[in-house]
């Protein structure tokens, strides 16, 4: 439980809404009050909608003989989560979006079986909570040249888009990724979206309709992730990427990882995980705001203490469980690369180096430069301050730190003010 002197502020207390995201979401008024009124979701018609809009069903199924009822299971939960007019739309957009990518997909590999032969190999899986130095050290490990990190544009687009005309993917997926910050513009401050920068796994296995992207945008009831299921798709999703391009070493990031180490190893018996470290007492109190942020995009009921009390237990328990499955041999611990916060950011050279030299890549004069160059291009709140204390979201940073006793001393992780 978290603990707080009274009751949390509500969401509508925290954040604004533009105009133009009210007047939408008040037209449902105009039919009853419902939003599924103004945007339906329906099983039947995204996958009607998907497959004439590619020229028909591809026969495969890309590994997994029961996408369909995972798709139709989300999106019955999906359905009856409580959106808004502008959050439902969002949400059906992605939900067509990812069953058309899946279809393309499942085509090529059909017509090129030979695809999924091409191992996926030694990725670079850079896990930890949010503001421990995940998405600078992903953009720094991107500019390395024996490394590729997929982009936002190829998650979303991984293929051409077929048909005469049609629209580039970078300028759709650069609208897509910057709708967020047009109905909430504090996002901005919170994450970054460019169709260059490096792209987060849960976006690449939004098709895979049981990652981790789906139960973040809002309280799915009845419906789960399946790691091992999420992680088979994004191998193929990979493999399709990196086909005819020679050999391909990835650097992938999400905090998600943390929550599936051995599922991940199972996929990925020689990946190399990154995992960033920095005091709970800064890191949970911003996963608190992404997230609830995240669902306030779309939707009016947004429970904010219960989120807290949420993020609370899962990353506790994904923080102190890293600990104990690395000591025990649960997870290879040789296959672990630590980078502490507080060191990345005092010597991102020298942090970096010593990361690279335990994988077995090398750190040049060209690529420290890139570096350098890189960090000083890129200033901190240069779309605002995301600022956010434990006391905002009903926690101390003692309670914080209380829960996450095991790992802070296994790993020796500094706490910060």
């Amino acid at each position: 439980m978290t603990e707080d002197s009274g009751a949390l502020a509500s969401m509508a207390e925290r954040l604004t809404r533009p105009d133009w995201v009210r007047r939408f979401n008040l037209m449902a008024g105009s039919v009853g009050g419902r939003a599924r009124d103004l945007v339906s979701i329906d099983a039947d018609d995204l996958l009607r909608r998907a497959a004439a809009s590619l020229g028909g069903m591809p026969a495969g199924d890309l590994g997994d003989p029961h996408w369909r009822e995972r798709f139709e299971s989300l999106v019955a939960a999906v359905d009856a989560a409580p959106m808004h007019v502008v959050g439902r739309l969002m949400t059906k957009q992605e939900l067509l979006r990812s069953l058309r990518t899946r279809m393309m997909l499942t085509a090529a590999v059909d017509a090129g079986p030979r695809i999924t032969a091409e191992p996926v190999t030694a990725p670079v899986i850079i896990a930890g909570p949010a503001r421990s130095g995940t998405s600078i050290l992903f953009e720094l490990l991107a500019l390395h040249p024996d490394l590729r990190a997929p982009t936002a544009a190829e998650g979303l687009h991984p293929l051409p888009l077929p048909g005469d005309g049609a629209a580039d993917p970078k300028v759709l997926g650069e609208c897509e990724q910057e709708l967020w910050a047009d109905v909430q513009p504090e996002f901005q401050a919170m994450h970054e979206f460019r169709t260059d920068l490096p792209v987060e796994c849960i976006t690449l296995t939004q098709g895979s309709f049981c990652g981790f992207h789906w139960s973040m945008i809002a309280p799915l009831e009845g419906w789960f992730p399946d790691p091992a299921v999420n992680y088979d798709y994004e191998r193929r999703f990979l493999q399709v990427l990196q086909h005819g391009g020679g050999p391909t070493q990835w650097v992938l990031k999400t905090p998600g990882h943390l929550m599936t180490l051995p599922a991940l190893f199972d996929a990925f018996a020689d990946a190399w995980v990154v995992q960033t470290h920095r005091d709970p007492a800064r890191t949970m109190p911003s996963t608190v705001s992404i997230l609830t942020t995240v669902q306030w995009l779309r939707s009016d009921d947004v429970d904010a203490e219960l989120t807290a009390e949420v993020v609370l237990a899962v990353f506790s328990d994904a923080l102190n469980s890293s600990a104990e499955m690395r000591r025990s041999g649960v997870v290879p611990d040789e296959r672990f690369v630590d980078v502490h916060y507080s060191r990345l950011i005092a010597d991102p050279a020298a942090t970096l180096g010593a990361a690279l030299e335990q994988m077995g890549l090398s750190f040049t004069g060209s690529y420290a430069t890139a570096v350098e160059d890189y960090l000083a291009h890129k200033p901190k709140g240069k779309f605002g301050v995301h600022r956010y204390q434990p006391e905002d979201w009903g926690f101390t940073a003692d309670r914080l730190r209380d829960a996450t006793a095991p790992y802070l001393d296994h790993f020796g992780v500094a706490h910060e003010g």
